[in-house]
């Protein structure tokens, strides 16, 4: 059994928790500083339940001790704190934060860990599986010349003029839409201004549009550094968005106000388990002497889990996470060290029992 502590007991870590439990092969410990998310989630008894202030340095400390690796399934505001307690466990780390500045924080203390700790940070959707199988794509070509990022999570059934609803957090949601966006031109490191950068496309019939927006790209744009021309991260979304979007964030400056923002997202655009995930990912450059385009294209919808509904979103990122944390106990994965997703193997990825969803081929049928 490998001894693992969740941190975070909301939808996406209850989700990591709940796939883990049915697997067989795990012993958890969630935690979590509220007591009523905790109460309200059943599990086999593989899994124990504990009460946890992220603040209390030394309590955390303490929890993590004994377990082989921690799981930060909180915001990223909080994850530096989780990393710094893994490193005096001497425990390995793992964590789903698209924020770029918070990864930078996780590698400076990997990079002080002792031995034997691995920290593997932004392990789910994008950033994390749109990274292994961009790299992986990019390896299929004597010279890459673009590489193409795009992925959205959507409601399937849109009824409101942004043609949207939330599907995951908020706050990362405000800060993908407004932080800096990394990217390579012509060869070169640079950073793109957020909702510019507008492009149009058709899939399976439905017309769609993407834009710059910030932390999908994780670390690829490091890793390909003077192998690829251009590379680019873009969020897609039902056309007419980006337009709104645009207007809220830029001309009425609510980008200045984030919680105001958060607010009012809050307020009038409502949850919905309802949604599809799109995942895209276009490669040109030069194979055996030929200028060749390569195009991989999935789609995730949401569906049953045992006896739950989860949305796509929810689906993809925890099994995500719960694929690389499968590869690390495998001893698939670097055992020392700051991990990129890149280093993960795609082909060891896509096998994982874990990551059935991002195989399947087709609408799968659910509510």
């Amino acid at each position: 059994m490998y001894k693992l502590v969740i941190i975070g007991a909301g939808r996406i870590g209850a989700s990591i928790a709940r796939l883990l439990d049915e697997s067989g092969d795990y012993e958890l410990l969630l935690a979590d500083q509220n007591s009523h998310a905790l109460d309200a989630l059943k599990f086999t008894d593989r899994v124990a339940k504990q009460l946890l202030k992220i603040s209390d340095s030394q309590s955390l400390v303490s929890t993590l001790q004994g377990c082989e690796a921690v799981v930060s399934a909180c915001g990223y505001d909080v994850n530096p704190v989780i990393a710094e307690a893994a490193a005096k466990a001497g425990v390995s780390y793992f964590d789903l934060t698209e924020d770029n500045a918070t990864t930078q924080v996780i590698k400076r203390i990997a990079e002080g860990a002792g031995t034997g700790q691995t920290f593997v940070p932004q392990c789910g959707l994008a950033p994390g599986f749109i990274g292994i199988l961009g790299f992986h794509m990019a390896q299929q070509f004597e010279q890459l010349d673009n590489l193409k990022l795009r992925v959205g999570a959507l409601p399937e059934f849109p009824n409101n003029n942004l043609m949207y609803n939330l599907t995951w957090s908020t706050e990362g949601l405000i800060n993908e839409y407004c932080n800096p966006c990394y990217a390579i031109r012509a060869g070169q490191p640079v950073e793109l201004t957020p909702l510019e950068g507008l492009e149009t496309f058709s899939l399976d019939g439905t017309s769609y549009e993407a834009f710059n927006t910030s932390g999908g790209l994780g670390t690829l744009y490091e890793t390909l550094r003077g192998q690829v021309s251009d590379l680019t991260y873009k969020t897609i979304r039902y056309k007419g968005h980006q337009y709104l979007m645009n207007f809220l964030i830029n001309d009425l400056k609510l980008g200045e106000q984030r919680e105001l923002l958060k607010q009012l997202f809050e307020k009038a655009l409502a949850v919905t388990r309802q949604d599809v995930v799109l995942i895209m990912v276009t490669a040109t450059g030069t194979i055996n002497g030929k200028f060749m385009q390569i195009t991989d294209s999935r789609k995730v919808y949401h569906g049953d889990v045992g006896d739950e509904h989860w949305g796509a979103i929810q689906i993809t990122t925890a099994a995500s996470l719960c694929t690389v944390l499968d590869l690390f106990f495998t001893k698939r994965l670097p055992q020392q060290g700051y991990v990129r997703q890149e280093q993960i193997d795609f082909n060891d990825f896509i096998q994982n029992r874990f990551a059935a969803c991002y195989r399947i081929a087709g609408r799968p049928r659910g509510r």
